[in-house]
């Protein structure tokens, strides 16, 4: 059994493992690179594989680092099945389309405002592609055995950190491969805990928050303090957030912080036709989850949910304080943006961001105290106060990895640490060569490894 490191190595973006074993070819994850131009340019590099080749691709979750070049992949050839959890399948029947929406935007607005080194500006990917990407979509039921070619299997297992998000055990003649996928917090405020890893020869496991640990704070109070701070002043509060997962979060604590009148009641918006879709399917997957019906539907009522591109526009014309969340997370595209150029500039305002910021993403810059941002082939000036909270990640942090890995039945013989930057990776590496005895391994981008 071989592994190609063809994305998330070096980096915690473009998840893509290529496992072989004689002639059978399965693609672990077929995510898009995000973050700095370097890595974003990977996209439109030719694949080291023929498409056609492959047997299946298995997805460990939806977000589109492990699942955007998905389209992309099946308008190259590939014709076979793609295998996800029921959840993940009806979370990227919102986020593909959604995805390629805002890249066909995107192309559209460089091309009338003529910012681009293109001409024209093309998006990666159509609708059209998204569409004829979801009809290979499979979906299995957890702890279910499906055979992915002559000689291997795959099983899931729960993996917390989002909706549908999986592990995933390969078995063949040549033993057991193991991918965590993303594992999320065993204390996560919706999601429920990873399930312990089943026993493997080897391990891929992501190293997100491999160099920190999570500090215990409280999230509602923490997010009070924030939003009472620029109300204040009263300031618009923007949230760049990730549509998937951590935008229903914050909706679960605006709705409880006003509901005990913790926040002022004042207007808040949730600016993502993508993350508005997504709620609904939180009350269709409620054995994925820690929130009750009635908090699902609570949920759903602490923001207006806008959908039209006109609303979204008039929403930069408003006066604080109000709350606007929207997506992306990292701040890299979407109709975050527009509101950024709108109210980065004046210091009332707040940008305030809930989760990890990858290196090289706007979301980054300002978080490190950029003074501006170049936004639509313009610098804009950073003069809101910039607040990153701390307790809202879906990411497990260096102990709750190591302690998963240790939770298994039996240790593995070797581990290959993936998904994280440089200094994440290796600091994860170190902690577990202290834990555990086992040979452990921080893959380079565009390796092969054999098991």
């Amino acid at each position: 059994m071989k592994i190609g490191f063809l994305g998330a190595a070096g980096t915690v973006t473009g998840s893509k493992y290529l496992v072989t074993t004689g002639e059978q070819h399965i693609l672990i994850d077929c995510g898009l690179f995000q973050g700095p131009k370097r890595l974003r340019e990977r996209n439109w590099h030719s694949l080291s594989f023929d498409p056609k080749t492959l047997d299946a691709v298995v997805l460990t979750h939806a977000h589109l680092d492990h699942t955007g070049y998905l389209p992309v992949l099946a308008r190259s050839g590939f014709r076979g099945p793609v295998y996800c959890t029921a959840a993940t399948r009806d979370l990227l029947g919102i986020l593909l389309p959604d995805s390629a929406r805002i890249q066909e935007e995107e192309a559209e607005y460089a091309n009338r405002h003529r910012y681009s080194r293109h001409s024209p500006a093309l998006p990666m990917y159509t609708e059209a592609d998204a569409a004829n990407s979801l009809k290979l979509l499979n979906a299995v039921e957890w702890s279910t055995t499906v055979s992915l070619a002559k000689d291997l299997t795959v099983r899931f297992s729960p993996a917390g950190h989002l909706l549908g998000a999986a592990s995933l055990l390969l078995e063949s003649g040549s033993g057991r491969l193991l991918f965590s996928g993303d594992l999320g917090r065993p204390d996560d405020l919706m999601m429920r805990a990873p399930a312990p890893p089943p026993a493997a020869e080897w391990v891929v496991i992501e190293s997100t928050y491999g160099d920190r640990r999570h500090v215990p704070v409280d999230a509602e109070a923490e997010l009070a303090t924030a939003i009472n701070g620029a109300v204040e002043r009263g300031g618009v509060i923007v949230v760049p957030s990730f549509a998937v997962g951590r935008a229903q979060l914050l909706l679960h604590l605006v709705a409880r912080l006003k509901a005990r009148r913790a926040i002022p009641d004042i207007p808040a918006y949730l600016n993502s036709p993508m993350a508005t879709n997504v709620t609904g399917i939180y009350h269709e997957h409620r054995s994925d989850h820690r929130l009750t019906e009635a908090e699902c539907k609570t949920m759903c009522t602490a923001a207006r949910f806008v959908n039209s591109v006109e609303e979204s526009k008039s929403l930069n014309q408003a006066r604080g304080p109000m709350i606007i969340i929207s997506a992306s997370g990292m701040a890299t595209g979407g109709r975050v943006v527009h509101h950024l150029k709108a109210f980065a500039p004046d210091a009332k305002n707040m940008i305030l961001f809930a989760g990890y910021q990858a290196a090289g993403t706007r979301g980054a810059a300002m978080v490190r105290g950029a003074d501006s941002i170049k936004i639509h082939g313009a610098w804009i000036p950073v003069r809101a106060e910039i607040v990153q909270l701390q307790s809202t990640s879906g990411h497990a942090d260096c102990d709750q990895l190591v302690a998963w890995l240790k939770s298994g039945s039996a240790p593995p013989r070797r581990v290959f640490v993936t998904h994280g930057e440089p200094a994440a990776a290796d600091a994860l590496r170190q902690h577990i060569r202290r834990e555990i005895p086992i040979d452990v391994t921080v893959p380079e981008h565009g390796e092969t490894i054999a098991c």
